[in-house]
């Protein structure tokens, strides 16, 4: 049983209604806040939003930009594949669409770095098309709903779970995206993964996982993926008031974002040794390395990394070399100039650190 009435109540009482894409939802705003939000918490999204839609305000603004300038603008969120997919589906919607969003289910799915979810998404919200979306929130509440005790990832358990968010959504025949934003905002707020507050709860009667006393076991999920440590070492390398970065290239972690030059320190090996071999290899730089400059930790898909950060001094800046082995430009960038150029979270980090010591 769908008791609509009493979620669209709840939602219309306790939804959040102020967040900056729902307040004025064109397609272009849910969008972007769409692919934002991918793997990023609500919170987290909001001011980078507000700074990427005042840079960016229109998709022709977008499509016409300089990828390193969209990558500066997404600094920070992480995830830079999200970034590099939505404005490529920028150029593709000013060349295929004439600037506008397909309305077409299939056209939308076909764009860059729009899956299943984010169609839905994107068309029920923004056009209201009677779409089911399933995330991370709304599939642990559905799951819920249904007592589910398999694992969702599981096919038979998506296939559930998405009728199940379908046959919601298709109660709704005026404003389906507003069945899926209070579907999300229950999920989020009150159907939480620990400690649920299914007191608070409009669906409580109708949820066989509470009937059964099984609201702690639901969701099943896999294994959670099992982390790796890893050791790595950057080093700022300066020549006057300049350091040198070099710019990954396609195929590589962090493609089209700058960084200060960094290698992997296998176990047991020396760590200067190995800066002074890779900046000779791969940058055409000869090292003299000097003090530690700082200690960061951070996590890269499967890995905990710890990366050391050390000063160093090129002893033949002239040698530098134009480009890394796999085609990456390299240059010596002034001390000044760090802003400007879209850098890894820990490469900012690390200019952060540089521009305060000046």
């Amino acid at each position: 049983m769908m008791d609509l009435h009493s979620l669209l109540l709840w939602y219309s009482e306790n939804g959040r209604h102020h967040l900056p894409w729902r307040t004025d939802p064109t397609w272009y705003r849910v969008w972007v806040s769409e692919i934002m939000l991918q793997q990023t918490q609500v919170a987290t999204v909001i001011d980078y939003f507000h700074r990427f839609l005042a840079a960016f305000p229109d998709v022709e603004t977008l499509a016409n930009a300089d990828e390193s300038d969209v990558l500066r603008h997404w600094e920070g969120l992480g995830y830079y594949r999200r970034a590099r997919q939505l404005y490529a589906a920028a150029k593709v919607m000013v060349e295929k669409f004439s600037g506008q969003f397909p309305e077409k289910y299939s056209d939308v799915l076909a764009l860059p770095g729009i899956g299943k979810y984010t169609a839905g998404a994107i068309l029920s919200f923004a056009c209201q098309q009677r779409y089911p979306i399933l995330e991370a929130n709304t599939q642990r509440l559905h799951a819920r709903l249904l007592g589910l005790n398999q694992p969702v990832s599981d096919a038979m358990s998506q296939k559930r779970l998405w009728q199940n968010a379908t046959d919601w959504v298709c109660q709704e025949q005026e404003k389906p995206g507003v069945i899926n934003t209070a579907l999300m905002d229950l999920g989020s707020m009150v159907c939480v993964p620990k400690n649920p507050r299914c007191d608070a709860c409009p669906l409580v009667r109708d949820c066989e996982a509470y009937r059964r006393g099984w609201v702690e076991k639901i969701p099943v999920v896999t294994e959670k993926t099992r982390y790796e440590n890893r050791h790595d070492a950057a080093m700022v390398v300066k020549k006057g008031d300049q350091i040198c970065l070099l710019r990954y290239v396609s195929g590589q972690r962090w493609a089209g974002l700058w960084d200060f030059p960094r290698t992997e320190i296998p176990d047991g090996a020396d760590t200067e040794s190995t800066l002074r071999a890779f900046l000779k290899k791969n940058v055409g730089l000869n090292v003299r390395v000097g003090k530690p400059l700082k200690s960061l930790r951070h996590g890269v898909t499967k890995y905990r990394i710890r990366l050391d950060c050390f000063s160093g001094t090129a002893l033949s800046p002239a040698s530098l070399r134009k480009q890394t082995p796999q085609g990456g430009e390299i240059r010596w960038v002034p001390l000044a100039q760090l802003h400007q150029y879209p850098l890894s979270s820990t490469g900012r980090k690390i200019a952060e650190m540089l521009s305060h010591d000046t």
